[in-house]
């Protein structure tokens, strides 16, 4: 898909994903590739009480001991616990290095995949873009683990693409400002010395 939409001149890609559970896998493979415990990184989705919570963490360690994912490969953990759509997003982190297309990450399941994509092809991450910093708790230690900076703070509990089109304005911006704003030197400003 990346390779198809690079030729049809696209130059940047943003990720999304829609669905009920599944941050209950991205919660399991996090778990797994960061090698922690399940109430470290399993929140509460689109809104679980503390029952339903206790009971995500639950499924959520026993996928992982059943399994012994916390010892697994990445690809081992993407095929046990990680669903159609983490692997369909695997593989556009992976397709954004192999084509040289920046990928706009959206949300907790999009940085799981980007995790597995950049376990799998170490490399991956410098075409990546995190666009928010989600308030599942495994969004922090993603990033951490990425090294990546989302720039988005706003305590969203989406990664539906909201983010990412959000991310497309401020890099819109960011270009213009580097693309058109005069130098100091053009404006008779003495450069700036530290």
């Amino acid at each position: 898909l990346v390779r198809e939409c690079k030729e049809k001149g696209y130059g940047i890609l943003a990720t999304g994903e829609m669905g009920i559970g599944n941050t209950t896998t991205s919660s399991a493979v996090t778990a797994a590739l960061l090698q922690c415990e399940a109430e470290e990184v399993t929140g509460r989705g689109a809104g679980l009480t503390d029952q339903g919570l206790t009971r995500k963490q639950q499924v959520v360690r026993t996928a992982l001991e059943t399994y012994d994912l916390w010892h697994a490969d990445a690809f081992t953990v993407l095929q046990t616990v990680g669903g159609l759509d983490i692997a369909g997003l695997t593989g556009m982190c992976i397709g954004g290095a192999l084509w040289h297309i920046p990928i706009v990450l959206d949300g907790v399941i999009s940085m799981a995949a980007a995790l597995v994509a950049e376990r799998l092809f170490p490399g991956v991450r410098e075409y990546l873009i995190p666009s928010h910093q989600g308030k599942e708790p495994a969004a922090v230690k993603l990033a951490d683990a990425l090294q990546l900076s989302p720039v988005i703070h706003a305590g969203m509990a989406l990664g539906e693409g909201t983010g990412a089109v959000m991310m497309f304005t401020l890099l819109d911006m960011a270009m213009s400002i580097y693309g058109q704003s005069a130098t100091f030197s053009e404006i008779e400003v003495e450069q700036y010395r530290r």
